[in-house]
């Protein structure tokens, strides 16, 4: 009988060492308490806790994705605008992580929703629409400095849509047409300017070279006789309108 109770011991003691064995991955970190006290962290390969003695838990430090939900936020003009991000975290120090905060990925969460929601109220719907990168460095460096206690380093944050309701949508569509059209105004009268400029740089080339006119009417004269048409050109000499012009003398009209 006493072999029994010898053997039974025995058996209650190698349970109770294999109950203890922990394997923890390399991408895992353990954080071990005793009697309710931090007693160490645990990396990588098999471990022994001692059950009754001592607890741990788990903590995953590979990179996690937090999707934030879509959030009605109001732009610094007074515009509503709904808008949702992803953030990129890791932990840094799993002990921080069990010990300063419950629930960390929680509240990561609900930290990068409040400072998204400040951040677009902070800012313009131009500005948001245009610099999104920009915003969104932003709301990276408040939502990594506030989780620097918890253990935690954000490594990006990406706004992902931006949605308006559809009469600001219609509003910015006749904004950017308005835009269009003024653009093409400008480059219009632009052109115009260029071309009255080199008509008139042209113009003064052919009446200081003697001949350029002549020489200039030919060639319009040769590029509308290419032309398939029933028009017919009859050209005059610019020598004849001169005679004429010449021979005509200006008249007097006395008044009675």
């Amino acid at each position: 009988m006493a072999i029994g109770i010898l053997g039974y011991i025995i058996g209650a003691g190698a349970l109770y060492i294999f109950s203890g064995l922990k394997v923890v991955q390399e991408y895992q970190r353990g954080v071990k308490f005793t009697l309710g006290k931090f007693s160490g962290l645990m990396g990588p390969g098999l471990k022994v806790v001692f059950p009754i003695f001592q607890i741990w838990e788990r903590v995953d430090i590979r990179i996690k994705t937090v999707d934030v939900p879509d959030q009605e936020s109001i732009t610094k003009d007074n515009i509503t605008v709904g808008i949702n991000a992803v953030i990129y975290y890791k932990v840094t120090d799993a002990q921080k992580a069990i010990i300063e905060v419950e629930n960390y990925n929680y509240a990561v969460s609900q930290l990068a929703q409040t400072t998204m929601r400040n951040v677009v109220g902070e800012v313009e719907l131009d500005e948001l629409l245009s610099n999104r990168d920009d915003i969104s460095e932003r709301i990276r460096e408040i939502v990594d400095k506030a989780t620097d206690p918890w253990g935690i380093k954000v490594d990006s944050v990406e706004l992902k849509d931006i949605t308006l309701a559809e009469e600001m949508k219609r509003v910015i569509g006749r904004q950017a047409e308005a835009e269009r059209e003024k653009r093409a105004a400008i480059i219009k009268a632009e052109g115009e300017v260029i071309a009255s400029t080199n008509m008139a740089k042209a113009a003064n080339t052919l009446a200081s070279a003697p001949g350029a006119l002549h020489l200039r009417t030919l060639q319009t004269l040769n590029d509308l006789s290419s032309d398939k048409s029933n028009t017919i050109i009859m050209g005059v000499p610019l020598e004849i309108l001169r005679a004429f012009e010449d021979k005509v003398e200006p008249r007097v009209v006395k008044k009675k």
